[in-house]
């Protein structure tokens, strides 16, 4: 089959909204090219996303229809045209802190964004080629965060020791009221990073706040950490902009410290460098979602769509359109701050990102992941 422009509207540098959206609706709503779950559910739509979808903002016409995406086979989620390449698809879940999870199927689109976040990361001081290895405390499988640090760890020519731990296990446990359960499977995680660290030239790091604030407790694991570490990259759980400069400037103030969020329908938004245009940040840790494929807006939760103004705090909503995957418009459970742009970063960033918690609703589990 002769491969047409249409057949790679994602890797031709196709960056004005003027072309890529409607790139990306011939891509997913060509029958030649489209998931077999895209094509089908065009029929059911009141619109027709070839004529009608031409801007981001358009893409708010379609449901959200993530919710779907917890029962339906992931083979009807792979777009025909990228199957006649080689077959280089897997399938991750969502972290299932709402219910059952859903599942995403991703080939090589996301990689794009993971080399872009290890330029992000560059930029802060996080240890490069030839530098020393890393040590990944956090899922794999079926979660996408461990591959994504691998990735980060490959792109640097080096090795990533991976300690997987089990966020739902954990969540179960908190929510059933074991705490201490919890607790001591934090411990079963450090005794194995302790090792890691102890025999290995690890210099970079990664781990969610709860477990770095239990490392910081273990003296011998700390001063293995300060002697060895240079880059600690968080993610997960919420923190708190105070517990975040502790561990910056006083547990681990020999290290970088830069935080992701993200999750499993969006991607990764890296922690933007301060001043990365050279304006005055009032913010500690601004996340940048990867432009022009991943979006985040902060919208007003009552009613789920109008955006509210910089300084402001609202419901993340996101989307991600890409090769693999069409997710339009879907609410997630964050409450986060909108943030100015700035030069260098010209989306959106989001700050202080906290568990939505709806009005008699029940409490968010965040265990350790």
């Amino acid at each position: 089959m002769a491969h047409h422009a249409v057949d790679h509207p994602f890797t031709t540098g196709l960056t004005s909204e003027a072309e890529f959206i409607p790139a990306a609706m011939r891509w997913h709503f060509s029958p030649a090219t489209g998931s077999p779950y895209w094509v089908k559910r065009a029929a059911e739509l009141d619109f027709d996303p070839l004529t009608d979808v031409r801007t981001w903002a358009d893409l708010a016409r379609f449901p959200d229809v993530s919710e779907e995406w917890r029962d339906i086979p992931v083979d009807a989620l792979v777009p025909v045209g990228a199957s006649q390449d080689a077959w280089d698809f897997q399938v991750f879940d969502s972290g299932g802190t709402t219910g059952r999870p859903k599942r995403i199927v991703e080939s090589t689109s996301r990689r794009s964004g993971v080399r872009w976040v290890s330029e992000v990361l560059a930029e802060h001081g996080v240890p490069g080629e030839g530098e020393g290895q890393w040590l990944h405390l956090g899922p794999t499988g079926p979660h996408i965060v461990g591959r994504s640090v691998g990735l980060l760890a490959q792109l640097r020519r080096t090795f990533c020791h991976f300690i997987d731990f089990d966020p739902r296990w954990v969540k179960a446990c908190v929510k059933q009221g074991r705490g201490e359960e919890a607790g001591r499977y934090v411990k079963h995680i450090l005794a194995q990073a302790r090792d890691v660290l102890a025999t290995q030239p690890v210099s970079v790091l990664f781990a969610t706040p709860p477990v770095l604030e239990a490392l910081a407790a273990d003296e011998r694991l700390l001063d293995l950490v300060r002697l060895k570490v240079r880059g600690i990259v968080w993610a997960g759980t919420s923190v708190s902009p105070e517990t975040l400069r502790v561990l910056e400037e006083e547990v681990f103030p020999q290290a970088a410290l830069v935080g992701l969020y993200g999750n499993t329908m969006m991607g990764i938004a890296p922690q933007r460098p301060r001043n990365g245009g050279g304006e005055r940040e009032a913010h500690s840790c601004v996340f940048v979602p990867f432009h022009p494929f991943s979006r985040v807006q902060v919208v007003d939760p009552e009613d789920t769509v109008t955006p509210v103004g910089y300084g402001e705090r609202g419901q993340a909503r996101v989307s991600l359109v890409s090769r693999d995957l069409l997710l339009p418009w879907t609410l997630e459970r964050d409450s986060v701050i909108r943030v100015e742009p700035t030069s260098a970063y010209p989306q959106d960033g989001l700050a202080d990102v906290r568990p939505l918690v709806a009005q008699g609703g029940p409490a968010a589990v965040e265990g350790v992941y």
